[in-house]
């Protein structure tokens, strides 16, 4: 589906204005809706022509998200954990005692750049060179104790794939992500059509061109080249739509805040590889990214489905992840999103049909609620039922999806004659009427039951 034409409008001017005001060579962008690519605009000039959606340009550290999904890609099939130390996989190296979890969240502690000269402008060195300089400066915070964004945290995640792999990052990228999502404009070094990078003179209108190497054993922590239309796929697997690429309950937890990044504003965090914003009432997902000459941003509201990526060969001067921002904001203002129509279960299991209605944990109501694909709903009854989800096992339990739950195992109790006992939420007994009896409530019941109370 389309967008309306008032709504292409508004967007176009969006991109001309910033691409005018703030002097940028090229500036192309698009935006997501329902998983696929249903607006694209560009300004400026590429080589003399317009910039296209296959027009490549540098996507700095956008790059990161793309190392994160390896990661978990190796968590997900048993490879590593979260928990492991680098040491385990990657021995050597000062911060060996930081977690593959904190080096994807920006909380191991470890210094913003690695020591030497600043690696964007200078040729790359392998990882023993670059390991052969980092003494224990790297070290710059305690483990866990704050976000502190680190490139050379990134660098030593793509040296754990390449461990684990036993092959390149690079390969492993190529193999398991972009040929399965079918991103073949999206390459380690620049691959024509693209742009060149470029610095903008502060108070002339004239350019100078940036330099472009191979960033070797820092590469993962900003080294890929891409387009908008690779992008738009790429949104739309940040989104949801990772077709087996990565399970949607990874992605999701990918998207979960690790960390806070601004302190108490809590207008930006990092999950697992994935930036975060709050921007006016909506939960952002995805990454900027800069390099010299360049800067891009991709952000995904996933409750609206919409996304939006921008992509500048400028370095610095162009607020890309505020303007990636706004065309995701004017299209789910201008087109709100419609709600899924609302149709009957198809053949509702009796059995769990007959464990809806009205639950009491101790004197607080609560409601279960039957959701599609045999999910249930746990919440207090003056919830509209959109929290409390508990999916469901093959063992025949339920497991909480959100909140102070989220995890934590519901078991159906029945009695000797099958009939339902309570419910079970990790030791919360969930009863048909508040302190029921005849159910194994905790501390037991007062024999006197229900009473007027003192005196």
């Amino acid at each position: 589906m389309s967008l309306l034409a008032g709504t292409e409008r508004a967007l176009l001017r969006r991109i001309a204005v910033e691409q005018a005001e703030k002097r940028a060579p090229s500036l192309v962008a698009t935006v997501v809706r329902d998983g696929r690519a249903t607006w694209f605009g560009g300004r400026g000039s590429v080589n003399g022509e317009p910039p296209t959606a296959d027009t490549q340009y540098r996507i700095g550290s956008i790059t990161k998200s793309f190392v994160a999904v390896l990661v978990m890609r190796l968590r997900d099939e048993g490879r590593l954990e979260l928990n492991d130390q680098l040491d385990e996989h990657v021995p050597g190296t000062p911060m060996g005692d930081r977690t593959i979890g904190q080096l994807l969240a920006h909380t191991g502690g470890l210094c913003a750049e690695p020591a030497g000269e600043w690696w964007e402008r200078t040729e790359g060195r392998d990882w023993a060179e670059l390991t052969a300089v980092t003494g224990p400066g790297a070290l710059r915070h305690r483990a866990a104790r704050r976000f502190h964004y680190s490139n050379l945290g990134f660098a030593a995640l793509g040296q754990v794939v390449a461990s684990v792999r036993g092959t390149a990052w690079t390969d492993a990228l190529r193999d398991e992500i972009l040929r399965p999502l079918q991103m073949t404009r999206t390459t380690g070094r620049p691959a024509p059509p693209h742009a060149e990078g470029l610095a903008v003179h502060p108070w002339a209108d004239v350019v100078l061109a940036e330099p472009e190497h191979d960033a070797a054993a820092m590469a993962p922590a900003g080294q890929l080249w891409s387009t908008t239309a690779d992008l738009s796929r790429w949104a739309a697997f940040v989104g949801g739509d990772t077709a087996g690429v990565l399970a949607a309950d990874t992605m999701a937890e990918m998207r979960e805040p690790a960390a806070v990044e601004d302190g108490s504003t809590w207008q930006s965090g990092y999950g697992l590889g994935l930036a975060l914003r709050r921007d006016r009432g909506r939960r952002l997902a995805g990454h900027t990214g800069s390099m010299p000459g360049f800067c891009g941003a991709v952000w995904v509201d996933v409750e609206d489905d919409v996304a939006a990526a921008v992509l500048v060969n400028s370095t610095g001067g162009v607020p890309v992840g505020s303007l990636a921002a706004d065309l995701v904001h004017m299209v789910a203002e201008h087109e709100p999103r419609l709600p899924a129509e609302w149709a009957p279960l198809d053949g509702a299991d009796p059995a769990l049909l007959e464990l809806t209605g009205h639950w009491y944990w101790g004197p607080s109501p609560y409601v279960l609620r039957l959701l599609p694909g045999r999910w249930l709903s746990l919440a207090p009854a003056d919830q509209d039922g959109t929290e409390g989800r508990f999916r469901p096992e093959e063992d025949g339990t339920w497991t909480g999806l959100d909140g102070y739950r989220a995890g934590e195992s519901l078991r159906v109790i029945r009695r000797p004659d099958g009939s339902v006992s309570h419910l079970d939420v990790h030791t919360f007994v969930f009863t048909r009427s508040p302190y029921d009896a005849a159910a194994p409530i905790p501390g037991g019941v007062d024999d006197q039951g229900w009473h007027r109370g003192p005196a």
